[in-house]
């Protein structure tokens, strides 16, 4: 096989190496591109271009594999706690038990933020999305940790990396708090990582709070599965805010604002959207699923099909059992969940969505997870964002360690050539 791609433009022949990983990917390494042959590539979207090379995920959607540092998401899913995975996405191996013990006491340690930080959440109307208060709150933690930190010393990037996970759930719940209009609280030590989150968002002020463990299990499942995919919007967004030398507080802030967007991270909550308006229109799931095979009808089925898995999304398998576990748990009767139970069958069953693989993905499934946990439903996006934390550290850390060039794409201009003024 050639090791080689040649390029001929204006009667000359150029050379550019392949670059294969470690999973027989193979790419083009055009670097020199512009240098020697004077021409750029288009690729709108980044489609077709690989802005790095990685050691963290492996994402093959034809196959609907997903990987973490070699892990499968099934494995990982069923033997991992999400604090592990956390650990294993940023430091490349899973804890020994001494380290992840020692990891947990860490996090209980700083857990807790600036009492200030909480007048940033009060200037907030209750009306505000939850998405734009985290990401003002994630920004609002450098005004109270301003030193930059220095990524030559592992221990510097050690206490940031402590200080986010430690930190980041607790503006989560709070978040969340603000908008159930509950008061603030903080972590109990006695907990686990993920019973603390559950601990933090639904403890109510005249109660005591004894966490339900079929809710735990599918909330560690869904931080799991969402914790990284590989060179997406907002992972993209936080390299290439990192490449600048921001640092990681500033990066993970940029991510959760990309992540905001209805085309990436607000897929659940469109989903219940989507629900909400079928229950308002009769509830009739038959009709709108003929409506979503007709190409003229402007209805999206969402939640159905994923832009990158072109077999099945791995993680909606994986999903689909804890959701069905929680709604049996939980005794829930709410006609949303039965229009989607009803969707899910019908897309199983029917030609049409089969032949074309468009199966509920993991964004149909934790949507109707979170309903049934009492999360509203403009939090969706902001719990997507607790799971997708450590991938973000880990594709800052591993970005900063490559010390990759500061991102800078280029364009084909095609606005007025020179003018002039004329008076």
């Amino acid at each position: 096989m050639s090791t080689s791609v040649k390029l001929t433009y204006n009667d000359k022949t150029y050379d550019f190496p392949l670059v294969k990983g470690s999973e027989d990917e193979y790419g083009i390494d055009i670097k020199q591109l512009r240098a020697q042959t004077g021409l750029i590539t288009l690729d709108p979207g980044y489609k077709n271009t690989g802005s790095c090379q990685s050691e963290i995920t492996f994402l093959n959607g034809e196959e609907g594999v997903l990987r973490y540092r070699g892990y499968s998401i099934e494995d990982l899913a069923e033997n991992a706690s999400f604090i592990e995975v956390a650990y294993l996405l940023i430091f490349g191996e899973l804890p020994s038990k001494k380290t992840l013990q020692s990891l947990e006491q860490k996090i209980h340690d700083d857990s807790y933020v600036d009492e200030d930080l909480k007048s940033i959440l009060k200037s907030f109307p209750k009306s505000a999305h939850p998405m734009g208060v985290l990401s003002s709150l994630t920004s609002g933690l450098i005004a109270f940790n301003p030193s930059s930190v220095d990524v030559n010393s592992e221990q510097e990037m050690f206490e940031a990396i402590i200080m986010l996970l430690a930190k980041f759930p607790i503006l989560c719940a709070w978040t969340h708090r603000k908008v159930k209009g509950l008061p603030l609280n903080y972590a109990n030590t006695s907990l686990s990582y993920i019973q603390n989150v559950a601990h933090m968002m639904f403890k109510k002020p005249h109660q005591d709070y004894t966490s339900n463990p079929i809710v735990i299990n599918a909330l560690n499942k869904l931080l799991i599965l969402h914790a990284d995919h590989e060179q997406n919007c907002s992972t993209s967004t936080v390299r290439i805010v990192g490449s600048s030398h921001a640092g990681l507080f500033a990066s993970i802030s940029a991510g959760i604002s990309a992540l905001w967007g209805p085309l990436h991270g607000g897929a659940n909550q469109a989903v219940i959207e989507m629900l909400e308006a079928i229950k308002a229109d009769g509830g009739d799931t038959a009709k709108y699923m003929e409506k979503a095979k007709d190409k003229n009808d402007p209805f999206r089925l969402m939640g159905f099909g994923h832009r990158v898995y072109k077999n099945f999304d791995p993680r909606a398998k994986i999903i689909k059992k804890a959701a069905d576990e929680v709604l049996n748990d939980l005794g829930i009767h709410d006609p949303i969940l039965d229009i989607a139970k009803g969707l899910e069958q019908q897309a199983l069953s029917d030609p049409y969505f089969v032949d074309r693989k468009l199966y509920p993905n993991v964004d149909f499934y934790s949507g109707i997870i979170y309903r049934a946990m009492g999360i509203p439903t403009e939090m969706f996006t902001v719990m997507f964002a607790l799971g997708r934390l450590p991938g973000w550290i880990a594709q800052w850390r591993e970005m900063r360690l490559q010390n990759e060039p500061i991102g800078r794409p280029r364009q084909i201009y095609t606005g007025a050539t020179q003018r002039t003024i004329q008076k």
